[in-house]
């Protein structure tokens, strides 16, 4: 079994690394699925697997100059306190373990769909964006509304570990148009790592990590992310996307219904 979680953090590290989608996207429904994981222990694995394959991406966007803190500061303002009041809900309550893989494996099946279609409509939601940005109310509330974004974001990614990548790219788009891409990623990226990272030893707190596990995937899938990340000007992304994406809605709608 440990050989097949290795093989499966290579693939998904390579996908990652030639799309740049968020591993918890793919990583999560595949430990469920396939595997059989319980939902509360892929959700907290993948968790401490994305904040720990994040860091080096947010080094390398930090040193070039990739990363605008104070968006990331907002959204860290809603996300962080979001991350640990839910998980603190989700502890105080103590929901049988039926009725608590019931509430991921819904919340997760929402995020995929979010995910889908935030990959397909990415440039259309800039392009709107960009055509409205001068509208009055950016200019009022474009901080509160960044942070109240990071606070869904925070309780999505607590209950499902998706969110914080093609969803939080997507929103960023939206809300700041004029931003250039490379910007936008290196600063959800930043944001992702504490969140994935306060989220993860919530869950670990609660006793929804699986150590071994963990290690596999990061066997597997750090030279998988190398080897994508190579192959990334080679491969015919916009082809890669549509199916991805479709992907995504096959395994939200099998996870909903």
């Amino acid at each position: 079994m440990t050989s097949a979680y290795i093989f499966s953090g290579f693939v998904v590290g390579a996908i990652v690394g030639v799309t740049g989608v968020g591993g918890g996207s793919l990583m999560t429904p595949l430990l469920m699925l396939l595997f059989g994981v319980h939902p509360a222990t892929a959700v907290g694995t993948d968790l401490l697997y994305a904040a720990i394959t994040k860091m080096g991406g947010t080094t390398v966007h930090a040193r070039k100059g990739h990363v605008d803190w104070k968006i990331t500061g907002r959204l860290a303002a809603g996300s962080i306190p979001a991350t640990i009041l839910t998980l603190s809900a989700l502890s105080y309550f103590g929901l049988p373990e039926k009725h608590l893989s019931v509430v991921i494996s819904s919340v997760l099946g929402v995020a995929l769909l979010l995910t889908a279609v935030a990959l397909i409509f990415k440039q259309r939601i800039q392009a709107f964006a960009l055509s409205h940005h001068s509208d009055h109310w950016r200019t009022r509330w474009l901080g509160p509304v960044t942070v109240a974004t990071g606070a869904l974001l925070g309780v999505l990614v607590s209950l499902s570990s998706v969110g914080a990548g093609a969803i939080g790219v997507a929103v960023l788009f939206f809300l700041y148009p004029q931003l250039s891409a490379i910007r936008i990623v290196g600063s959800d990226l930043a944001h992702a790592v504490p969140l994935t990272l306060v989220a993860g030893i919530g869950h670990w707190m609660m006793g929804s990590v699986d150590w071994s596990l963990l290690g596999s995937l990061l066997i597997g899938s750090l030279p998988g992310i190398y080897l994508g990340s190579h192959l990334a000007a080679r491969m015919p992304e916009r082809l890669l996307r549509p199916v991805l994406a479709s992907m995504l809605v096959l395994i939200g709608v099998k996870l909903l219904v």
